[in-house]
């Protein structure tokens, strides 16, 4: 698996490791330099979460916390010829994880996450979101869709496709978006992550893009601009005439 940064492919990745709830590490080895891999040895896997853009192995006094910030990738049951940041190998199977961050967590993970936050899951709470984005209207749009805090697991694919479907230009600012907009872009970007995991799962994402990495509007049929935008300067997709500037 290559390019993780939205949180749909968490939750794939989630799903997929399932059969290893329950099991015992046997063996542990890595090129990670942020924790010792022999602690795992002997330990029992009791759990698998995830909060956004970060994946949770959980054991009983501790858990490991994954983020494939750009590049990561994973194998299960399988291996690259590079070595692993992080090997756990089981009497039955082993998982790898390479180019991620990793660490240890020890506190408890409800101490540290607010999975109220979190777009993908069950605990997601649209008012709380809607309240983050009034207290920051001068924030533009872009910005405030991939705000972890905000909208955990929301990457740039979706923020894209987001404001093209609600029709906003990514430089509009939160605080003069009418209210009903800013329910719409909470909606969306619920509903299309949803749709993004879907879609990643049948391999047919790119097939829906409307506006990410496209040149041409699908509505008006005009070049797209592309340009870095925000504070986190990441690429935007839009069109000047359908997507409306709110200033």
């Amino acid at each position: 698996m290559k390019n993780m940064p939205e949180g749909p492919s968490i939750v794939i990745l989630k799903e997929a490791v399932q059969s290893f709830k329950g099991k015992e590490v046997v063996r542990a080895k890595g090129n990670t330099k942020k924790l010792d891999t022999e602690l795992f040895v002997g330990d029992t896997i009791i759990d698998f979460k995830s909060w956004g853009k970060h994946f949770l192995i959980c054991f009983q006094k501790y858990s490991i916390r994954i983020h494939f910030m750009l590049f990561g990738s994973y194998r299960i049951n399988e291996h690259k010829d590079t070595p692993a940041r992080l090997s756990l190998q089981f009497a039955d199977g082993e998982l790898n994880f390479y180019a991620c961050s990793v660490q240890l967590i020890e506190k408890p993970l409800n101490e540290l996450y607010d999975w109220t936050t979190d777009v993908m899951s069950n605990h997601w709470n649209a008012n709380k979101a809607l309240l983050k984005l009034k207290a920051k209207p001068d924030m533009m749009v872009c910005d405030a869709l991939l705000d972890q805090h905000i909208f955990s697991g929301v990457g740039n694919i979706i923020k894209n496709e987001v404001l093209f479907r609600i029709q906003v230009h990514p430089e509009s600012r939160v605080g003069k978006l009418p209210l009903e907009k800013i329910k719409e872009l909470v909606s969306e970007a619920v509903s299309y992550s949803f749709e993004f995991l879907d879609w990643k799962k049948e391999f047919t994402l790119k097939k829906h893009w409307l506006a990410h990495t496209k040149t041409i509007c699908p509505r008006d049929l005009v070049p797209f601009h592309k340009a870095y935008l925000g504070k986190t300067n990441r690429r935007s997709f839009f069109c000047t005439l359908c997507q409306e500037l709110y200033m």
